[in-house]
């Protein structure tokens, strides 16, 4: 949410607040697994203008019991303590373990295991550095904020103008085989866990892995509207309908 090349923002909120909303009376846990927001930084006295009604119905969960983890995204990532502390949402800045209803599961955003690229490696170095993180906060938000958002834009247009290129669909197989390749040879070497949940790729699937593991792409909230469900049993991958 967040990004200015979303038509109608507002909208597109709201169907995230449907959704959430939606699993009010059911759900025990929810686990948001990054680039939830397109753009974040918080300062500390100053949070960004904006998402009031995502924030309040995750809020809303969160004061009704829902347990609430959020894995931040190379989108998200300057999440610090405001969500934690106005809310009671757990933040986690990188991949992690836990039993979830009696089951183990393996979550990360996706941009953390496997193989990436020097160049991502590098700038995904330099976003959690500590150091560059306190430089940045000097810089005023009317620059940071235009600068910051101007690439996310200008990335997720110039791919949606170019998805149909070879290159880019060769690009997106093989960080999906990286991954894929990450999972089985991760799930071999550690048999207990059941489940592996990933996101930042954009791609829907839910498959079997080795013995058993399942490995689940969660999709995304730009145009697939998709989740994953799990019931204590079965991991799914659904759809939210209700626009």
């Amino acid at each position: 949410m967040g990004a200015s090349y979303i038509a109608d923002p507002r909208e597109h909120e709201g169907r995230v607040v449907r959704f959430l909303e939606s699993i009010a009376g059911d759900a025990e846990e929810l686990y948001l697994l990054g680039d939830i927001l397109d753009y974040w930084y918080e300062y500390r006295h100053v949070v960004p203008r904006g998402h009031v009604r995502f924030l309040g119905a995750l809020a809303r969960l969160a004061d009704a019991g829902v347990k609430i983890t959020w894995l931040t995204g190379n989108h998200d990532v300057w999440l610090f303590d405001y969500i934690r502390d106005e809310i009671g949402v757990k933040v986690l800045k990188t991949k992690t373990e836990m039993n979830i209803m009696g089951h183990r599961f393996f979550l990360s955003h996706g941009d953390d295991v496997g193989k990436q690229a020097f160049g991502y490696r590098f700038m995904r170095w330099i976003f959690y550095n500590r150091f560059l993180q306190w430089l940045y906060a000097g810089i005023h938000p009317r620059w940071t904020f235009v600068f910051a958002s101007g690439i996310s834009t200008k990335n997720r247009t110039s791919r949606h103008k170019k998805i149909e290129t070879e290159k880019v669909q060769r690009s997106m197989a093989e960080s999906l085989s990286n991954l894929r390749a990450f999972t089985e040879e991760h799930s071999q070497s550690h048999p207990n866990i059941e489940h592996y949940v990933y996101g930042h790729l954009h791609v829907a699937l839910n498959e079997t892995v080795n013995a058993g593991a399942t490995m689940t792409m969660l999709g995304d909230w730009i145009d697939k509207f998709t989740y994953a469900k799990f019931d204590g049993t079965t991991i799914t991958l659904e759809k939210f309908e209700n626009f």
